[in-house]
């Protein structure tokens, strides 16, 4: 359940002797359906995620937030550098509320506890940035589909009035996208306990390694929960998250998984081995990536696209699901719309329909009860006619 960002975990059952004492413990597994946005209190800020370079956002951005300052009396957050964009000028409605408007930059102020919910106008990209934004506690996140695929934007802009309003009213689904703790230890930084802070980001999509600009194989070594399960020789791998499944990692080879299945996604990108296939693994294990020592090259990192940078020989990167994950709202409810996006983003299974026989044609010219006999019986027939 998530109410203002705040995720409320699964609890464990106890199994309890004759002595009261605890026998073991097993987590139960929640119905996705069980997911509801709960509003503690009402929600009175919201952050708006415009898409950046589309004009065609500008007009229901203007729409949107002028509806929200007039009709809603919120509180309406936008990045700073919206306001910068001089097309927004030609919307006289938009200068009537330009100065009510609450402004950020992205690095430089802290969003935390500010934002009650977050609405994203535009594709997939605006909801990996509202994740980037927030790389503890994640508001719950209302997508609308104003991009080129929109495979996690839901909403449909047309009558963006009735749905905001329902989900303020707290009549919503939600899918908690989980996502992945990703930390970049450097060769040395335990023996020397540097005040510098490694590399420690959230992706809702994947992390990827890759052999960057080396002409050679990438050679990376995989550990699990501390243990070295194989060693990667190809272009790279990809570990990533149910969401991420659909995105990067289906490209290479993997299959798709639920959001709301709690797994993490292992794929080689183009492996030197064809029996290498993408596995699955529970999302408590930590994977741990390291250059191999007798890797001819280094290797890259990036996360979710972002932030990329190269890994040398001695340094490792640490990957974990992270606590925090996206509470996304959905239009309709977990199931519904997830296959939506597979048929109408991915064209999931799409092919002409088989055509059907005709009865008369069907017992005409086959039977169910033809056998080999029959049919060399009918040949020598032929034969001696």
């Amino acid at each position: 359940m998530v109410a203002n960002g705040n995720v409320v975990c699964v609890p464990f059952a106890e199994e309890i002797n004759n002595n009261n004492n605890v026998k073991f413990q097993y987590r139960t597994i929640q119905d996705p359906a069980s997911q509801r946005l709960t509003w503690y209190k009402p929600p009175l800020t919201v952050l708006v995620i415009k898409k950046v370079r589309d004009a065609s956002v500008h007009l229901p951005f203007v729409q949107l937030v002028q509806w929200l300052i007039e009709e809603k009396r919120m509180l309406v957050f936008v990045e700073a550098a919206v306001l910068d964009d001089p097309l927004l000028d030609q919307y006289s409605s938009f200068a009537t509320v330009k100065d009510k408007l609450m402004t950020f930059r992205d690095g430089k102020d802290d969003l935390t506890d500010k934002i009650d919910f977050i609405i994203c106008l535009g594709g997939d990209g605006t909801l990996l940035y509202a994740s980037h934004l927030f790389q503890q506690s994640v508001p719950p996140v209302m997508a609308f589909h104003l991009g080129s695929l929109g495979f996690l934007t839901p909403f449909r802009f047309d009558n963006f009035q009735e749905q905001v309003n329902n989900v303020l009213e707290g009549n919503a689904a939600l899918t908690l996208r989980s996502r992945l703790r990703c930390i970049v230890m450097r060769k040395g930084d335990d023996e020397k306990k540097t005040t510098k802070q490694p590399t420690n980001l959230l992706v809702l999509n994947e992390v990827v390694v890759d052999r960057g600009p080396s002409p050679y194989l990438s050679n990376i070594d995989l550990f699990l929960d501390g243990k070295l399960i194989t060693s990667v020789q190809g272009d790279g791998l990809i570990v990533s998250t149910p969401t991420g499944s659909t995105a990067y990692a289906v490209a290479a080879g993997a299959s798709m998984i639920h959001p709301s299945v709690p797994a993490i996604m292992v794929t080689p990108i183009c492996p030197h081995s064809l029996s290498f296939r993408p596995i699955v693994v529970p999302a408590g294990v930590e994977l741990k990536i390291s250059v191999s020592r007798d890797s001819r090259n280094t290797s890259w990192v990036s996360f979710d696209g972002r932030n990329r940078q190269e890994l040398l020989h001695g340094d490792s990167l640490r990957v974990t699901t992270s606590i925090y994950p996206v509470p996304s709202i959905c239009a309709q409810d977990q199931i519904s719309d997830w296959f939506d996006s597979l048929a109408e983003c991915l064209h999931w299974n799409v092919r002409k329909r088989q055509k059907h026989l005709d009865e008369l044609t069907d017992l005409t010219h086959s039977s169910s009860n033809d056998t080999l006999d029959s049919l060399e019986h009918a040949e020598l027939i032929e034969k001696d006619s």
